[in-house]
């Protein structure tokens, strides 16, 4: 275990640090879609209600596994046939935005939850005062379900960083991937996948404890 770590050492920090990093690109992107849809959601627009149920429920009723497949594979021969050669997608492209549709659509329910967790009075008592509906969700309704939402969002986090570990069947190279490469040229797969597992372990731990510290405070404050 000793020599991998000594060997590999860097390429497996250079790993864990592209998955960091795809799953930030990742939960950003998500944070977008999953308010966008949310809101659509909790209005009462009944074709914005149907095309944010129909988002939610169509994207995580498929695996992520095919719908980074689709992405990858599908969506550059799909755009081929229409003519357009050149079109490409890396894997951080593709990974990115599958993770992105993926933990989006659980975003939309979070936020949604978030937002309908807010007294109804909140908005009732600030579009008495004279505002309209987006600026009372933005400045009163929102900022109050952020809240209530943090935890949720962090634990969110986990489970995408966890969902990296997929995207290595379309060669990115996050920590997984470089696990897998490693246990091939050494053949100590015991060795190798116990310290991917632990680094793994340790990143997930501690966005759990700092989880769990921002939900006390978040309980506290209330």
């Amino acid at each position: 275990m000793i020599a991998i770590i000594e060997t590999y050492g860097s390429m497996l920090l250079q790993a864990l640090g592209k998955t960091l990093l795809l799953t930030l690109l990742s939960l950003v992107f998500a944070m977008v879609i999953g308010l966008i849809f949310s809101l659509m959601n909790v209005g009462k627009n009944r074709l914005f209600n149907f095309i944010g149920t129909a988002y939610v429920d169509g994207v995580r009723g498929v695996p992520l596994i095919v719908l980074a497949y689709f992405i990858y594979f599908g969506v550059p021969y799909g755009i081929k046939m229409l003519g357009i050669q050149d079109f490409r997608l890396t894997a951080l492209q593709a990974g990115t935005i599958a993770l992105a549709m993926n933990c989006g659509a659980y975003m939309a329910e979070i936020i949604r939850a978030g937002i309908e967790s807010v007294d109804k009075g909140q908005m009732e008592a600030s579009r008495s005062l004279g505002l309209n509906y987006s600026k009372s969700m933005r400045l009163v309704v929102l900022p109050q379900a952020i809240r209530t939402m943090i935890p949720s969002i962090i634990n969110q986090f986990i489970i995408t960083l966890k969902d990296t570990s997929i995207l290595s069947v379309i060669g990115f190279p996050e920590l997984t991937n470089m696990g897998k490469t490693i246990s091939g040229n050494t053949f100590k797969i015991l060795e190798t996948w116990t310290i991917v597992g632990i680094m793994y372990m340790v990143v997930i731990i501690t966005l759990s404890k700092v989880a769990k510290r921002v939900e006390r405070r978040v309980n506290r404050g209330r």
